[in-house]
């Protein structure tokens, strides 16, 4: 669960016990249930209580919980995550599909009992369908099938599935999906082998 959802139930849950005694500001609510949750949760090898804070792009996407932000605000934050987009500096977006499928078929990585120096993968099936031989998928996410066959295998589409990739706010500012290069879950090359897995055409997904 993302951290602005934790925070807008806890919110929920410190506003609800206590509105017959007194009214909360939005921000002293939500710093009360910042302040629950941290005394809820303990440093557990590298999974830190400060990924409770949030940074500028998730507090606002909390203030507006369901509901879509408006146009302007979202265009801000957009712009903003672009400019932190990190392209290769080799122009290509290119990896191995292959390990592509390994990394989006696997779901660890970053939790507590996880080791800090293996690869985290993305667990993409989690959100999205990819290929027909895959039968357990989320659909929190669009189906990715085809990706490349209907869009084109263009050095364009490449950049843009990198980016996308790289950094899911850039394109959608309250987007479900991880910052996976912007929050350092995932490297260069395991973008770029996530990319090939959306675009080379001998990939599952697009056949």
């Amino acid at each position: 669960m993302k951290t602005r959802t934790i925070v807008a139930l806890a919110v929920i849950g410190i506003v609800g016990a206590g509105c017959a005694s007194m009214k909360l500001s939005d921000e002293e609510a939500a710093a009360k249930a910042l302040a629950a949750l941290k005394a809820s949760f303990k440093d557990r090898g590298q999974a830190k209580v400060d990924r409770l804070d949030q940074d500028e792009t998730q507090r606002m996407c909390s203030q507006y919980a369901e509901k879509e932000p408006p146009k302007e605000v979202a265009e801000r934050v957009e712009k903003a995550q672009q400019a932190l987009i990190k392209y290769p500096a080799d122009g290509q977006y290119l990896g191995d599909w292959k390990e592509g499928e390994r990394i989006a078929q696997r779901g660890t990585g970053m939790q507590f009992n996880d080791d800090p120096a293996v690869p985290s993968g993305a667990n993409c099936y989690a959100c999205h369908q990819l290929s027909k031989a895959e039968l357990s998928f989320g659909t929190i996410g669009p189906p990715l099938y085809n990706f490349g066959k209907v869009r084109g295998f263009t050095l364009e589409v490449q950049k843009y599935a990198y980016g996308k990739v790289y950094n899911s706010a850039a394109f959608n500012a309250c987007s479900n999906m991880p910052r996976f290069g912007q929050k350092h879950i995932l490297t260069e090359k395991q973008i770029k082998d996530v990319v090939a897995l959306l675009m080379d055409p001998e990939s599952p997904v697009n056949k």
